[in-house]
């Protein structure tokens, strides 16, 4: 009796100077391993899109065999999130964070040298699958390393450096494709996911996850590491020792769900279909093409916002007043005429979604559930998703043609305001509070 009792104090002892500890290098090189994996996972999405449109110009592809190429990419990331989530949590983050890269790397590079569309469309399933474990397991860990005092920032950062893989992409592959062919870029791809890989072969597995599963000992050896460099004084640590109000792993998910589900959907209908809605209003190509790539400037300064607020403000409020603010722009989008409000408006809206993406995709969601089922929580929401973004295309496609691309902007605003009213009502305020 006496020796349990030591044990679970010991365990608190552990986990109360992990809540505390301030940046360490070991913390420096999980944040960096995972933003680089981020950086990946960003770039893939581009890196596809690009892809497929050579594919079809180069008549090596269908536009049906095009369609079921990037169709087959997210359901492997459907997949791959919600194997991620069970791997995670049953065996550990360090064997899913290490695994996903090696499949997504040795797939990748086999894409280049895919004789036939077939072919291609099975190796990007496979490689998918291995990337879908990269966005639940980058923010999580992030997220179970970071320091109570500062975890809202660092997870933020993590969406911040995640979000440089689309200009990176998109800089790249317009100087590969035309000089060496599509091929070239599943090589890059594959290339650096096999070094990233290498790199994270002595990546140590979470401390928390651990004490989680009675390993103290281990536990206490990382947490050496992490706190070579002290503590956060009491003082500075809001609201440190509350604990995060207890809800269940059904509710957790449910408002999980809902709130990366809806910031996705948000998030991928507006960013991927503005062009055409552009062309729609009577915006020539040309003008379409440079008015996205003036409103995306507002997705890094988004999601730096949200980090640099997080903290501050508290997760609730943030993510409450940026989805309430993505319903008003997004109604008032359906109206704009004008040239310098469809830039201005545009601009304003995708910089509040991707608030949301740094505030509930990457810090929030993983918040709402204690570490023996982080990872299940996580992924189970983004698997989700993904499989909703699959099918939004066909509801694009149908609003557009047979009723009205305003509708487009109703159904933004109208996910919006559901998930603000969700959380509202259940999400408990997880701000700078002690997780399990």
């Amino acid at each position: 009796m006496a020796d349990n009792i030591y044990t679970e104090y010991h365990k608190d002892s552990l986990e109360t100077r992990l809540n505390d500890a301030r940046e360490t290098p070991l913390f420096y090189k999980v944040f960096a391993l995972a933003g680089a994996g981020m950086i990946l996972d960003a770039a893939d999405v581009y890196m596809a899109g690009a892809i497929n449109s050579t594919l079809i110009q180069d008549k090596f592809a269908s536009i049906s065999q095009g369609s079921f190429f990037l169709s087959s990419g997210f359901l492997g990331l459907f997949i791959g999130s919600i194997l991620a989530g069970y791997i995670g949590d049953f065996y550990g983050r360090k064997l899913s964070y290490h695994f996903n890269l090696l499949l997504f790397g040795i797939f990748t590079l086999l894409s280049a040298f895919a004789p036939n569309m077939t072919i291609l469309i099975a190796l990007r399933f496979f490689a998918a699958i291995g990337l879908g474990a990269e966005i639940v397991t980058g923010y999580a860990v992030v997220n179970e390393f970071a320091p109570i005092k500062r975890r809202g920032h660092w997870s933020g950062m993590t969406a911040i450096v995640a979000n440089t893989g689309a200009p990176i992409t998109l800089l790249i592959a317009s100087f590969m494709i035309p000089r060496f062919g599509w091929r070239s870029m599943f090589m890059t791809m594959g290339v650096l996911a096999l070094i990233l890989w290498l790199a994270r072969r002595h990546f140590p597995e979470s401390p928390r996850w651990l004490l989680s599963k009675g390993r103290t000992q281990e536990a206490n050896q990382i947490i050496e590491k992490l706190t070579v460099n002290g503590l956060y004084e009491k003082d500075e640590l809001k609201d440190a020792d509350e604990p995060v109000s207890h809800i269940s792993f059904a509710k957790g998910l449910f408002i999980a769900i809902v709130a990366v589900s809806a910031t996705l959907l948000c998030q991928y209908t507006f960013t991927s279909w503005v062009p055409t809605l552009l062309l729609k209003q009577g915006i020539n190509i040309v003008d379409s093409i440079s008015f996205s790539a003036i409103m995306m400037i507002g997705a890094p300064i988004g999601a730096s916002i949200g980090a640099l607020l997080i903290d501050r403000t508290g997760r609730k409020k943030l993510i409450l007043t940026a989805f309430i603010a993505t319903a008003v722009l997004g109604i008032a989008y359906a109206y704009e005429r004008s040239t310098s409000g469809i830039l201005i408006n545009g601009f304003l809206l995708t910089m509040t979604l991707y608030i949301l993406v740094a505030s509930v995709v990457s810090i929030y969601t993983n918040e709402l559930f204690e570490t023996s089922h982080r990872f299940r929580g996580a992924g189970i929401a983004n698997g989700t998703s993904k499989l909703l973004n699959v099918l939004m295309p066909t509801f694009v496609a149908v609003m557009i043609t047979q009723v009205s691309p305003s509708f487009i902007y109703y159904a933004i605003a109208g996910l919006a305001v559901i998930a603000a009213i969700i959380i509202g009502l259940f999400g408990p305020e997880t701000d700078q509070k002690a997780i399990k």
